[in-house]
């Protein structure tokens, strides 16, 4: 069976796999492409390969992306347990304790660190209690932190006001008059302000009061 050239590359092209195309020169000197091999001068015709589209309709494969677990907090609680929020101390001297609570408890190779008005008040500690001194009049912001290995910080409490009032020498020396032994013992009787002794006997200048 003799085909068009045409409609033998065509079917090639179509089939899943090409088709043997023969050919050879026929009696009249015509050349001739057939499927089917012939006895004498016929060749097999080399192909070229095509490009190979895909089904169109293909399922097309489902790439799975995985998701990056979320890591649990290690901390699920930091708070500050002394002073209270809106605390007012009132001593007089500006020392105040600071005490933390964390659950869990401090994993290891963890520290605590507390902050007074936005600065580190002093090196962190394996310790949750921290002791501030002589605090200055005036309100100021609280908060303690959870610093990891390398000074990250993993856990922070939100700042918290604390109130400091402290009394004036005025003020003391009306609670407690300075007497002549306070001078220059307590804060608020300086030594320049002792008065001068007063005889105990107007004519005897050797007697004074203490």
């Amino acid at each position: 069976m003799r085909l068009p050239l045409w409609l033998l590359l065509a079917v090639s092209l179509l089939s899943p796999a090409h088709a043997e195309v023969y050919t050879y020169i026929d009696a009249d000197g015509n050349r001739v492409f057939t499927d089917r091999p012939k006895a004498g001068n016929t060749k097999r015709v080399e192909m070229a390969p095509t490009n190979s589209m895909g089904q169109p309709n293909a399922p097309r494969t489902r790439v799975l992306q995985m998701e990056t677990p979320v890591k649990a907090p290690e901390y699920q609680m930091l708070r500050i347990l002394i002073p209270e929020p809106d605390a007012v101390v009132n001593d007089g001297t500006g020392d105040v304790v600071v005490s933390a609570n964390s659950e869990p408890a401090l994993l290891p190779s963890h520290n605590y660190r507390l902050i007074v008005d936005g600065q580190p008040s002093a090196e962190p500690s394996r310790s949750p209690v921290f002791a501030l001194q002589g605090l200055a009049r005036g309100t100021h912001q609280l908060a303690v932190e959870i610093l990891d290995a390398n000074g990250l910080t993993l856990e922070r409490t939100p700042s918290q006001p604390l109130h400091i009032r402290l009394t004036s020498l005025d003020q003391k020396r009306k609670v407690r008059p300075c007497k002549r032994r306070d001078y220059g013992v307590r804060p608020e009787c300086p030594i320049k302000d002792k008065p001068a002794p007063k005889p105990l006997i107007p004519y005897l200048p050797f007697f004074y009061e203490e």
